[in-house]
């Protein structure tokens, strides 16, 4: 195994504390949101970090299927992320959906492009058998 990068962030004070991150690119207040007992203050919270991120590595992985497979999917594509915190007796747990546009590409060729960046994208493997996640293609219509 040979590590590519590493990232250090730290967090001081829970949900509604600080994180930043050693070199200074993220240095963000955070807020505990109103549904889970706090004021829902000017800050974000863990789950919109982790969306941000998953989004983005989904599209990464994403572009890299695409370009393996000799597809034109543009500048365009996006992944929108919804994570879900959730409790059941057993507990807090994380759900996530992913909402995939693609646009010029028809309905199979798009679910195989999803479907395989699933696969291959450090996200995904790091939820796999961990939380549940959903992947919607979006298309043009």
């Amino acid at each position: 195994m040979k590590t590519l990068y590493e990232a250090t962030s730290t967090a001081v004070g829970g949900r509604g504390g600080q994180v930043n991150t050693e070199d200074n690119k993220i240095d963000l207040k955070l807020s505990v949101p109103e549904s889970m007992g706090g004021d829902s203050g000017a800050g974000v919270n863990p789950e919109q970090l982790f969306g941000c991120a998953y989004a983005a590595c989904f599209g990464g992985a994403m572009e890299v299927i695409a370009k393996k497979k000799r597809i034109d999917i543009g500048n365009d594509y996006s992944v929108t992320a919804t994570i879900g915190f959730c409790e059941d007796e057993d507990g807090a747990f994380l759900e996530a959906t992913l909402d995939c546009y693609i646009s010029g590409v028809d309905f199979n060729t798009g679910e195989s492009i999803i479907n395989l960046a699933h696969e291959i994208c450090p996200f995904s493997k790091a939820t796999e058998d961990n939380i549940t996640v959903t992947l919607n293609l979006l298309l043009d219509e």
